[in-house]
């Protein structure tokens, strides 16, 4: 990681707050209707284009 540039570290540092779970609030609003996050991301099964 030392030769990877800020600005990657950035886009991956996004990816990686992107990665999370829907909020406990939502399911409670949508009566637990909307329960999974459609741009959840496996770090070993998907790739990032960044």
């Amino acid at each position: 990681m030392s030769r990877t540039t800020k600005g990657y570290k950035i886009r991956l540092a996004k990816a990686c707050e992107q990665n999370r779970r829907v909020p406990a609030w939502v399911m409670a609003r949508t009566r637990r209707q909307v329960t999974t996050h459609p741009r959840r991301r496996n770090w070993r099964r998907s790739t990032l284009k960044v």
